[in-house]
Parts: C-alpha cells; structure tokens; sequence
C-alpha cells in the first residue's frame, strides 16, 4: 500500500505544469572594459552632457549644465580642443547635448530642460549648424520651447534618433521615468506639445540609484542607452518606443568613481563614453571611455 501511495504522489507532481520561470528584471551584463584612465575636465566642472561630432571624427562636445552658453570640443581624453558659444542662446539649466540629421548636413540640439524645482513653464531647446573646432560662435540658433502634456518634468536626457526624431526621458526625481516626442516638424515662434510615448517606466519617484542623468541613441539608430549614476541600459530602439522598459544589456559603471555621473553618448566604434560633474562646483568634471563587445 505505501508503495503504491508514494508512486502516485509521485505521478501527481510530475503531472502539474511547472511554474514559468519569471523574467529576469535587469538585462544581461554587456562586456565593456575602461579604457585608459578617468580623466578631469577642469573647464567642466558641472559637466551634463555629451555627444559625438559627426563632423569631426574622433571629437566630442560636451556641455556645463550653468554659467555661459558655450559648447566645449573635447578629444577622446577629455582635453578641452575649442570653445564655441551659441549665438543667441541663454542658460537656465543646459543638461543634454545631441546631435543629428538637420536641413542641409548635421545639426547640435542643445536641451535646456533641467527643472530641479518642477516649476518651468516650458522648456527649451537650441539647434545649430554642428560648428567646427576652431570656431568662435555658431550661426544664430533655432529656438524652439515646448511644453510636457501633463505638468512640468524634471529632465536631463534628451535623444535625437536617425531619423531626426527627438525625445525627452524625465529623470524620475519628481514622478514616474517617462518618454515624451516632440513634434516631427519643429517650430519657431510657438510653443510646441509634447506627446507622451507608451506607458511610464514606474508608478511613482525612482530611487537616487535609478534617476536617469543622460541618454543617447546608437549611430545606426537601433539602441537607446540610458544611464544613471551608477550604470547605463541598453534598449532595443522599437521596444522602449512600445514601453518596454526592461533594458536588453546593463553596464555597471560604478567602478569608474566618478564624482557625479552625469553625460552618455555612443560612438559609431562601440565607444561608451561618460561625462560626469566634479561633485562641487569648482571641482573638475569627469571623462572616461569604455569599450563594449557588439550589441546584438
């Protein structure tokens, strides 16, 4: 009898479905190696955002996030090359730096839409003909101010695609991490909408770990990466579009020490590279490089 009870025990629970594994919550760890030192940019010391020249291979500008409207070319150690101001620009709080297709070759956007206090009426964004190095001040700027459908957001990250598309993901400090898309045809003179894309990352405020300090999309077009203080994400382009927040490949930066994590961008190499504040205002800012196996 026990023989037979155990037996059929048995063939119960090798007959109830097992439960699904859950899906894990973080990507998978992308290989990605410093390479070379973490440099200082003592000319940057609120150092917020980053973007790779399109016209000057191998150079970057970055941005301060206060003080004057100017534009720092940096090479790929972080050494200040060229200092170009924005003509007709003013600074509130610059906090992200893309550049882009535009009418007539490449374009710098120059996001002022840091909003600690979450009390701007509207935000502002700046496009100019990419400079060269040795120039002084850019042509005059585009202005272009746009407001959030549903109250002011604190943001630092801003992400011009291949396609000339240009977004804003909020920083999560206030409320809930969100995707917002400017209108395709930007305009002068007006205030523009901004539409919210899918769904909120969250229900609520993000944890300091989790805040999101910068974002850029991929050369090719098919990757946003998004970062923190402590790591950047990797998402599949159409996916986070959709609302899936759930990076594909997540890069642990904390080993960098940086101060105050801050700037992203990605080079057409598979470079990651990463500004960051000094953590004071008359400490330098921050540099490093990182090179990352194929996304796939």
């Amino acid at each position: 009898m026990l023989r037979r009870a155990v037996l059929s025990t048995i063939a119960m629970l090798m007959a109830v479905p097992a439960n699904p594994l859950p899906r894990p919550q973080r990507g998978d760890t992308l290989h990605c190696r410093p390479s070379g030192a973490l440099n200082r940019m003592d000319e940057l010391p609120e150092a917020s955002g980053i973007t790779a020249s399109r016209r000057t291979p191998g150079a970057f500008w970055a941005v301060n996030d206060s003080e004057q409207p100017v534009i720092y070319a940096l090479d790929a150690n972080g050494v200040v090359t060229g200092r170009v101001r924005v003509t007709g620009a003013t600074v509130e709080d610059w906090e992200a730096i893309a550049v882009g297709p535009c009418r007539g070759g490449t374009c710098l956007y120059v996001g002022d839409i840091g909003d600690n206090n979450g009390t701007r009426k509207q935000i502002t964004i700046y496009r100019v003909p990419e400079p060269a190095i040795g120039d002084d001040m850019t042509a005059t700027a585009e202005v272009f101010h746009a407001t959030y459908p549903d109250g002011p957001q604190d943001a630092e990250s801003l992400v011009l695609t291949s396609d000339g598309s240009l977004y804003i993901v909020t920083k999560g400090e206030k409320g809930s991490v969100a995707l917002y898309r400017f209108p395709r045809e930007l305009r002068t003179g007006s205030t523009m909408p901004l539409q919210r894309v899918a769904k909120p990352r969250d229900s609520g405020k993000s944890p300091n770990s989790e805040r999101i300090t910068d974002a850029a999309a991929s050369p090719q077009g098919d990757w946003i990466v998004l970062r923190t203080n402590r790591a950047a994400t990797f998402h599949h382009l159409k996916e986070l579009m959709a609302g899936n927040w759930r990076p594909a490949h997540v890069v642990d930066l904390a080993d960098l020490d940086e101060p105050q994590g801050e700037g992203v961008t990605l080079t057409a190499d598979g470079t990651l590279v990463v500004v960051g504040e000094g953590g004071g205002k008359s400490a330098p800012g921050t540099l490093a490089r990182l090179t990352c196996a194929p996304l796939r």
